[in-house]
Protein backbone atom coordinates (compact mmCIF):
# COMPACT_ATOMS: atom_id res chain seq x y z
CA UNK A 1 0.00 0.00 0.00
CA UNK A 2 2.95 2.52 0.43
CA UNK A 3 3.18 3.42 -3.76
CA UNK A 4 -0.87 3.56 -4.03
CA UNK A 5 -1.42 6.93 -4.95
CA UNK A 6 -5.25 8.81 -4.88
CA UNK A 7 -5.43 10.71 -8.32
CA UNK A 8 -7.90 13.56 -7.20
CA UNK A 9 -10.16 13.45 -10.43
CA UNK A 10 -11.09 9.75 -8.66
CA UNK A 11 -12.73 11.95 -6.07
CA UNK A 12 -13.82 15.13 -8.24
CA UNK A 13 -15.46 16.70 -5.44
CA UNK A 14 -13.26 16.44 -2.61
CA UNK A 15 -10.92 20.25 -2.64
CA UNK A 16 -6.99 19.91 -2.37
CA UNK A 17 -7.34 19.82 1.49
CA UNK A 18 -10.34 17.73 1.64
CA UNK A 19 -8.57 14.82 -0.49
CA UNK A 20 -5.07 15.27 1.59
CA UNK A 21 -7.61 14.96 4.37
CA UNK A 22 -8.97 11.64 2.83
CA UNK A 23 -5.66 10.57 1.78
CA UNK A 24 -4.34 10.83 5.64
CA UNK A 25 -7.06 8.76 6.79
CA UNK A 26 -7.12 6.33 4.39
CA UNK A 27 -3.42 6.07 5.59
CA UNK A 28 -1.96 6.50 1.84
CA UNK A 29 1.26 8.07 1.51
CA UNK A 30 0.71 9.98 -2.17
CA UNK A 31 -1.86 12.04 -4.26
CA UNK A 32 -1.62 13.46 -7.37
CA UNK A 33 -3.01 16.56 -7.91
CA UNK A 34 -5.45 18.82 -10.81
CA UNK A 35 -3.98 21.99 -11.65
CA UNK A 36 -7.68 23.48 -11.49
CA UNK A 37 -8.54 22.55 -8.05
CA UNK A 38 -4.56 23.36 -6.68
CA UNK A 39 -5.23 27.30 -8.40
CA UNK A 40 -8.23 27.50 -6.32
CA UNK A 41 -6.50 26.26 -3.19
CA UNK A 42 -3.41 28.38 -4.10
CA UNK A 43 -0.05 26.84 -5.42
CA UNK A 44 1.65 27.36 -2.11
CA UNK A 45 -1.02 26.61 0.08
CA UNK A 46 -1.62 23.04 -1.41
CA UNK A 47 2.17 22.29 -1.42
CA UNK A 48 2.23 23.21 2.33
CA UNK A 49 -0.95 21.22 3.39
CA UNK A 50 0.46 18.37 1.68
CA UNK A 51 3.82 18.63 3.00
CA UNK A 52 2.38 18.90 6.77
CA UNK A 53 -0.02 15.88 5.90
CA UNK A 54 3.45 13.63 5.01
CA UNK A 55 2.42 13.03 1.53
CA UNK A 56 3.84 12.81 -1.92
CA UNK A 57 2.66 14.03 -4.80
CA UNK A 58 2.93 11.24 -7.87
CA UNK A 59 2.05 13.77 -10.36
CA UNK A 60 0.13 16.92 -11.44
CA UNK A 61 -2.07 16.88 -14.37
CA UNK A 62 -2.19 18.40 -16.87
CA UNK A 63 -0.03 20.41 -18.60
CA UNK A 64 0.09 19.74 -22.89
CA UNK A 65 -2.53 21.06 -25.13
CA UNK A 66 0.13 21.46 -27.66
CA UNK A 67 -1.66 21.33 -31.56
CA UNK A 68 -2.48 24.51 -32.19
CA UNK A 69 -1.50 25.56 -35.35
CA UNK A 70 -2.02 29.74 -35.05
CA UNK A 71 0.97 31.13 -33.90
CA UNK A 72 -0.57 33.30 -31.09
CA UNK A 73 -2.42 29.94 -29.69
CA UNK A 74 1.03 28.33 -29.63
CA UNK A 75 3.01 31.38 -27.39
CA UNK A 76 -0.17 31.06 -25.15
CA UNK A 77 -0.34 27.25 -24.99
CA UNK A 78 3.69 27.41 -24.36
CA UNK A 79 3.34 30.46 -21.39
CA UNK A 80 0.72 28.16 -19.74
CA UNK A 81 3.16 24.86 -19.70
CA UNK A 82 5.73 26.90 -18.03
CA UNK A 83 3.26 27.74 -15.47
CA UNK A 84 2.17 24.17 -14.98
CA UNK A 85 6.70 23.36 -14.79
CA UNK A 86 6.53 26.33 -11.81
CA UNK A 87 3.07 24.63 -9.86
CA UNK A 88 4.98 21.43 -10.48
CA UNK A 89 8.17 22.41 -8.78
CA UNK A 90 6.41 24.22 -5.96
CA UNK A 91 4.41 21.14 -5.13
CA UNK A 92 7.71 18.74 -5.57
CA UNK A 93 5.70 16.36 -8.01
CA UNK A 94 7.73 13.86 -9.61
CA UNK A 95 6.25 14.50 -12.98
CA UNK A 96 4.12 17.03 -14.58
CA UNK A 97 1.88 14.62 -16.78
CA UNK A 98 1.07 16.04 -20.72
CA UNK A 99 -2.12 15.89 -22.37
CA UNK A 100 -0.68 16.44 -25.52
CA UNK A 101 -3.86 18.18 -27.49
CA UNK A 102 -6.01 17.13 -30.32
CA UNK A 103 -6.77 18.10 -33.91
CA UNK A 104 -7.79 22.00 -33.88
CA UNK A 105 -11.02 22.72 -34.92
CA UNK A 106 -11.62 21.98 -38.75
CA UNK A 107 -8.24 20.25 -39.20
CA UNK A 108 -7.54 17.02 -40.44
CA UNK A 109 -3.50 17.51 -40.10
CA UNK A 110 -2.39 14.72 -37.85
CA UNK A 111 0.59 14.65 -39.10
CA UNK A 112 1.12 18.77 -38.53
CA UNK A 113 -0.61 18.27 -34.94
CA UNK A 114 2.26 15.74 -33.80
CA UNK A 115 5.22 17.76 -35.62
CA UNK A 116 3.76 20.54 -33.21
CA UNK A 117 3.70 18.64 -30.47
CA UNK A 118 7.56 17.58 -30.95
CA UNK A 119 8.39 21.22 -31.53
CA UNK A 120 6.68 22.51 -28.28
CA UNK A 121 7.90 19.76 -25.97
CA UNK A 122 11.57 20.59 -27.36
CA UNK A 123 10.63 24.28 -26.59
CA UNK A 124 9.45 23.12 -22.81
CA UNK A 125 12.18 21.17 -21.73
CA UNK A 126 15.02 23.44 -20.65
CA UNK A 127 12.98 24.99 -18.84
CA UNK A 128 11.81 21.83 -17.33
CA UNK A 129 15.11 20.90 -16.59
CA UNK A 130 16.26 24.26 -14.74
CA UNK A 131 12.83 24.07 -12.61
CA UNK A 132 14.04 20.07 -11.94
CA UNK A 133 10.47 19.01 -13.41
CA UNK A 134 10.08 15.94 -15.45
CA UNK A 135 7.69 15.68 -18.20
CA UNK A 136 5.20 13.01 -18.99
CA UNK A 137 4.28 12.24 -22.14
CA UNK A 138 0.72 10.77 -22.10
CA UNK A 139 -0.40 8.36 -24.95
CA UNK A 140 -4.19 8.29 -25.08
CA UNK A 141 -6.16 5.84 -26.81
CA UNK A 142 -7.08 6.14 -30.36
CA UNK A 143 -10.85 7.17 -28.99
CA UNK A 144 -9.49 10.45 -28.16
CA UNK A 145 -7.07 11.35 -30.66
CA UNK A 146 -9.51 13.84 -32.42
CA UNK A 147 -9.97 15.75 -29.57
CA UNK A 148 -7.48 15.01 -26.83
CA UNK A 149 -3.83 13.09 -27.71
CA UNK A 150 -2.51 12.50 -30.87
CA UNK A 151 -0.44 10.63 -29.46
CA UNK A 152 -1.83 7.01 -29.18
CA UNK A 153 0.78 4.63 -28.25
CA UNK A 154 3.17 4.06 -26.28
CA UNK A 155 5.81 3.55 -28.93
CA UNK A 156 5.00 7.20 -30.62
CA UNK A 157 5.41 8.97 -27.00
CA UNK A 158 8.60 7.13 -26.45
CA UNK A 159 9.87 8.49 -30.09
CA UNK A 160 8.80 11.57 -29.29
CA UNK A 161 10.68 11.81 -26.00
CA UNK A 162 13.90 9.78 -27.03
CA UNK A 163 15.83 13.05 -28.26
CA UNK A 164 15.80 14.17 -24.52
CA UNK A 165 17.59 12.74 -21.35
CA UNK A 166 15.31 10.28 -19.51
CA UNK A 167 15.20 12.55 -16.39
CA UNK A 168 13.66 15.30 -18.58
CA UNK A 169 10.98 13.73 -20.60
CA UNK A 170 9.51 10.39 -19.46
CA UNK A 171 6.40 8.21 -20.62
CA UNK A 172 3.04 7.70 -18.53
CA UNK A 173 1.50 4.52 -18.78
CA UNK A 174 -1.67 4.36 -18.17
CA UNK A 175 -3.68 1.01 -17.93
CA UNK A 176 -6.83 2.38 -19.44
CA UNK A 177 -4.86 4.05 -22.82
CA UNK A 178 -2.89 0.82 -23.45
CA UNK A 179 -4.13 -2.10 -22.84
CA UNK A 180 -5.74 -2.65 -25.89
CA UNK A 181 -2.28 -2.57 -27.70
CA UNK A 182 -0.99 -5.34 -29.35
CA UNK A 183 2.66 -4.32 -28.92
CA UNK A 184 2.23 -3.27 -25.30
CA UNK A 185 4.86 -5.88 -23.94
CA UNK A 186 7.62 -4.73 -26.23
CA UNK A 187 6.46 -1.02 -25.84
CA UNK A 188 6.97 -1.30 -22.06
CA UNK A 189 10.06 -3.11 -22.41
CA UNK A 190 11.37 -0.31 -24.23
CA UNK A 191 10.12 1.89 -22.10
CA UNK A 192 12.57 1.04 -19.38
CA UNK A 193 13.97 4.04 -17.35
CA UNK A 194 11.29 6.51 -19.24
CA UNK A 195 8.46 5.42 -17.77
CA UNK A 196 7.87 8.77 -15.34
CA UNK A 197 4.10 7.60 -14.30
CA UNK A 198 1.72 3.93 -13.79
CA UNK A 199 -1.82 4.71 -13.59
CA UNK A 200 -4.50 2.52 -12.80
CA UNK A 201 -8.31 2.30 -14.03
CA UNK A 202 -10.84 0.00 -15.85
CA UNK A 203 -11.95 -0.10 -18.99
CA UNK A 204 -15.94 -0.58 -18.70
CA UNK A 205 -18.52 -1.48 -20.89
CA UNK A 206 -20.82 -0.33 -22.40
CA UNK A 207 -19.49 3.31 -22.75
CA UNK A 208 -21.20 6.03 -21.63
CA UNK A 209 -22.73 8.55 -23.75
CA UNK A 210 -19.78 10.91 -22.26
CA UNK A 211 -16.45 8.74 -23.50
CA UNK A 212 -14.59 10.87 -21.13
CA UNK A 213 -16.64 9.26 -18.71
CA UNK A 214 -15.85 5.46 -19.23
CA UNK A 215 -13.15 4.82 -16.41
CA UNK A 216 -14.19 2.50 -13.88
CA UNK A 217 -12.75 0.92 -10.28
CA UNK A 218 -10.45 -1.51 -10.99
CA UNK A 219 -12.17 -4.72 -11.36
CA UNK A 220 -15.66 -3.50 -12.88
CA UNK A 221 -14.05 -4.35 -16.47
CA UNK A 222 -11.75 -5.59 -18.95
CA UNK A 223 -7.79 -5.01 -17.77
CA UNK A 224 -5.56 -7.38 -16.41
CA UNK A 225 -3.37 -4.95 -13.57
CA UNK A 226 -1.10 -7.47 -12.56
CA UNK A 227 -0.05 -7.99 -15.95
CA UNK A 228 0.60 -4.72 -16.83
CA UNK A 229 2.20 -3.77 -13.15
CA UNK A 230 4.78 -6.87 -13.47
CA UNK A 231 5.75 -5.55 -16.97
CA UNK A 232 6.13 -1.42 -15.45
CA UNK A 233 8.52 -3.31 -12.67
CA UNK A 234 10.32 -5.62 -14.83
CA UNK A 235 11.49 -1.85 -16.79
CA UNK A 236 12.57 -0.84 -13.68
CA UNK A 237 9.42 1.43 -12.06
CA UNK A 238 9.18 1.08 -8.76
CA UNK A 239 7.65 4.67 -7.95
CA UNK A 240 4.07 4.99 -6.88
CA UNK A 241 0.65 3.85 -8.40
CA UNK A 242 -1.91 6.04 -9.34
CA UNK A 243 -5.48 5.49 -9.82
CA UNK A 244 -7.37 8.02 -11.73
CA UNK A 245 -11.01 7.51 -12.66
CA UNK A 246 -13.10 9.83 -14.67
CA UNK A 247 -16.45 8.14 -13.97
CA UNK A 248 -19.88 9.94 -13.34
CA UNK A 249 -21.16 6.83 -10.58
CA UNK A 250 -17.79 7.01 -8.81
CA UNK A 251 -17.84 11.26 -8.36
CA UNK A 252 -21.57 10.30 -7.28
CA UNK A 253 -20.43 8.21 -4.44
CA UNK A 254 -19.04 9.45 -1.02
CA UNK A 255 -15.63 10.12 -1.32
CA UNK A 256 -14.54 8.08 1.88
CA UNK A 257 -15.93 5.50 0.28
CA UNK A 258 -14.58 5.25 -2.90
CA UNK A 259 -11.45 5.72 -1.34
CA UNK A 260 -11.88 2.64 0.44
CA UNK A 261 -12.75 0.68 -3.00
CA UNK A 262 -10.11 1.81 -4.28
CA UNK A 263 -7.70 0.23 -1.51
CA UNK A 264 -9.68 -3.04 -1.37
CA UNK A 265 -9.79 -3.14 -5.34
CA UNK A 266 -5.63 -2.46 -5.49
CA UNK A 267 -5.08 -4.96 -3.24
CA UNK A 268 -7.43 -7.38 -5.16
CA UNK A 269 -6.78 -7.00 -8.82
CA UNK A 270 -3.02 -4.79 -9.27
CA UNK A 271 -1.32 -6.60 -6.21
CA UNK A 272 0.03 -10.46 -6.22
Amino acid sequence: MDRLSLNQRTTERWTVAEAVDGCVRAGLQWIGLWREPVQACGVAEAARLVAEAGLRVSSLCRGGFLTASAAGARAAALDDNRRAIDEAGTLGADCLVLVVGGLPAGSRDLTGARARVADGVAALVPYAEAAGVRLALEPMHPLYCADRGVLSTLDQALEMAAPFAPSSVGVVVDTFHVWWDPVVEAAIARAAGRIASFQVCDWITPFPADALLSRGMMGDGHIDFRHLRRLVEAAGYDGPIEVEIFNADVWAADPDEVVALMRKRYEEHVLD
